[in-house]
């Protein structure tokens, strides 16, 4: 029987490390980005109508691409859609930077910003987890899953710490900008990487048969949602 791999061993890996420290820099940037969003709706608007909707369009995202986001990273390259969704999130960050440091900013234009975020946030989570099951070796995925939680929670504990002394310090505008940042950061990253190439014997999914999976799998979450809440 083998050795039980050590908890930290997919460290080890120079392309796991160089993914998980950048997911980890990635993590604080969105946390702390969430803390500037939250204020700056509160110092734009009095309205409880607008922060609800603030919190709610990146799950809207979520909930429409989510799926059919698993469907492409199964179609085309990962690690060039990954770079591609981190430009997104760079640009649409970026432009909220500028917007706010300018003071231009409105509520409409902030939701419609996020939800512009949270459709690259939708497309990049999927593509993200494949790309780490693609960075270790089979017998380190297990460990390589839980450091990927780690990072998250870690983030989660820090990042709206974090996130509220830069908004008392400088203002939403620098938060934005830091995680304009790690967008840009982490795309140079995914941009040096090389993942290991895994070999599968599983077909790629065909477009088609992916939505019609996406479909099913959205009715089933709408079904449950639904039994959930009456």
């Amino acid at each position: 029987m083998s050795e039980r791999a050590s908890a930290w061993a997919p460290l080890a890996t120079p392309a796991f490390r160089a993914l998980w420290i950048a997911g980890l820099v990635s993590n604080f940037g969105a946390l702390m980005h969430e803390v500037g969003e939250g204020w700056l709706m509160t110092s734009l608007s009095r309205s409880p109508l607008h922060v609800a909707m603030l919190q709610a369009v990146d799950g809207v995202a979520m909930l429409i691409l989510a799926l059919p986001a698993g469907t492409l990273a199964d179609i085309v390259d990962r690690r060039r859609l990954a770079i591609g969704t981190q430009l997104w999130l760079l640009f649409f960050t970026a432009s909220m930077a500028a917007l706010t440091a300018a003071g231009k900013m409105s509520p409409t234009l902030l939701l419609s910003l996020a939800f512009a975020m949270g459709i690259g946030s939708a497309v990049d989570e999927p593509i993200w987890q494949s790309l780490t099951s693609e960075a270790v070796p089979r017998r380190l995925l297990p460990a390589a899953v839980t450091l990927g939680g780690v990072s998250i929670n870690l983030a989660r504990a820090l990042g709206p710490a974090l996130g509220g002394v830069v908004v008392g310090a400088a203002g939403p505008a620098a938060t934005f900008a830091i995680n304009a940042l790690t967008f840009l950061w982490v795309a140079v990253i995914l941009a040096r990487s090389k993942p290991r190439a895994r070999a599968s014997t599983v077909p790629a999914e065909r477009w088609v048969a992916g939505r019609s999976s996406a479909r099913l799998g959205s009715c089933c979450c709408g079904l449950a949602w639904m039994c959930r809440t009456t």
